[in-house]
């Protein structure tokens, strides 16, 4: 392992606090797809097996913390709220905090549209890491790790997990005070193909809002966001009002 890469891995391993026996499991869980391609060396190998391992690995942690955490939820509770923690957009919440996306090896293409600041190779990345983490220390080295890192972000705003799939909460809302079902129209897209920003409008009941965001789910999540504060605002009156 070259020096320079060396000193990038014990940089991290300080922002992860957490100090691996086997450095090269780090490097491994840093390394896409597209730097393996395009390199081409037969002793790299990209971290796509660490990202299923780390997927299965973090559900279970998740699962845990919460039935210790939340000992009054039920089953159909635990499982919202784990889902609203096991997310691409709140994944790469954690990673932001280390900032991960700076150790991260692509591609050329990949890093030129801005690879490391994607949502989805961040996720990946720290799912990745979490497996590096657990085959390197085992669950007594994951654990502490994770509770370092996982439980202060549910702890400071467990609202923003709670209501983190912003849709599926305005559709119940929605039904119950409308008895409608919001519709999501794109009405523009802007932008090169590697960076496009697309405008979505919503409608339910008396509510519109409009949304923005690099992916349509995006900007339909910013648009549901939108149209709940409304209703919580006290915008919008039901049939029955």
């Amino acid at each position: 392992m070259h020096e320079q890469r060396d000193r990038l891995l014990r940089e991290l391993e300080e922002k992860l606090r957490y100090t691996f026996r086997e450095r090269t499991l780090l490097d491994q869980a840093l390394t896409h797809r597209s730097f393996v391609h395009e390199n081409r060396n037969p002793n790299w190998e990209n971290n796509e097996r660490m990202e299923f391992l780390g997927d299965a690995v973090l559900d279970f942690c998740i699962s845990d913390m919460l039935v210790k955490s939340h000992k009054h939820f039920t089953e159909g509770q635990l499982s919202k709220l784990r889902a609203s923690l096991v997310n691409e957009r709140s994944l790469s919440v954690v990673a932001g905090m280390i900032g991960l996306g700076d150790y991260v090896r692509l591609g050329k293409g990949e890093e030129s549209s801005g690879g490391k600041a994607k949502v989805s190779i961040l996720s990946d990345t720290l799912e990745a890491v979490v497996a590096a983490i657990y085959l390197d220390g085992g669950f007594q080295g994951l654990t502490e790790w994770f509770q370092a890192f996982f439980m202060p972000l549910l702890e400071r705003n467990p609202d923003r997990f709670h209501h983190a799939d912003y849709k599926t909460a305005l559709q119940q809302v929605s039904q119950k005070k409308f008895r409608d079902i919001p519709t999501y129209t794109l009405t523009g897209e802007s932008g090169p193909d590697h960076h496009k920003l697309f405008e979505v409008r919503l409608t339910t009941g008396t509510i519109i809002s409009q949304g923005t965001g690099r992916t349509k789910k995006e900007a339909e999540q910013e648009a549901a966001r939108k149209a709940l504060a409304r209703i919580k605002d006290g915008q919008g009156e039901s049939p029955e009002e």
